[in-house]
């Protein structure tokens, strides 16, 4: 398991259009899906990472607590599922199902949305403005695995509440720290191991 941070995307970044399946619905997921909303949080995660394990019932209580807000959210996970096969669609789908999101889990098996997010762990958080435009990439807050504090979301939290409430995130932001997403041979992007 390689500890790997986020790239920390310039802000202001214009989110990266894409096209791809919720894993439960079947249903194609795009920027459009999410339009005249006031907020997006994309989250790249996957099932087998024990980052990701560590806080996927938040990710699910975010998704709850956030169900009846402007904010638009999904997840996606890129990792090579032939060498991953907890990462597969059909175990994404289990894993959406128990945790009960109510957000889109899609699969990115090109891996190029991960790419075009520059993401680069499990998990990795990203959040747009009304203008789609990059306000926040970082952590979910300070627990980790090994370090005994609790997880609160409170990084994610307040940004997603400064975005709804229209106003300024603030810029001193954390990367966010997980597995390395698991890249097809050949297929590892530039900014990988930067």
């Amino acid at each position: 398991m390689a500890r790997t941070a986020s790239t920390m995307l310039p802000l202001a970044t214009k989110a990266p259009d894409f096209q791809l399946e919720d894993v439960v619905s079947g249903q194609t997921i795009s920027l459009d899906t999410f339009a005249g909303k006031q907020g997006l949080l994309v989250m790249f995660i996957c099932r087998h990472c024990p980052f990701v394990k560590h806080v996927q019932e938040e990710l699910a209580r975010i998704g709850e607590d956030y169900a009846d807000k402007e904010l638009a959210i999904v997840a996606i996970s890129a990792n090579d599922a032939d060498k991953y096969p907890d990462d597969a669609p059909d175990s994404l789908k289990e894993m959406a199902e128990q945790l009960g999101f109510t957000f889109p889990l899609c699969y990115d098996e090109s891996q190029e949305t991960a790419k075009a997010y520059t993401a680069a762990c499990t998990p990795d958080f990203f959040v747009f403005d009304a203008q789609q435009q990059l306000v926040y990439r970082g952590q979910l807050d300070e627990s980790r695995p090994s370090n005994q504090q609790s997880v609160n979301g409170k990084d994610l939290r307040a940004a997603l509440d400064a975005v709804l409430a229209a106003q300024t995130v603030n810029s001193d932001q954390k990367p966010s720290l997980g597995c390395n997403i698991k890249w097809k041979p050949g297929n590892e992007p530039s900014y990988y191991g930067t």
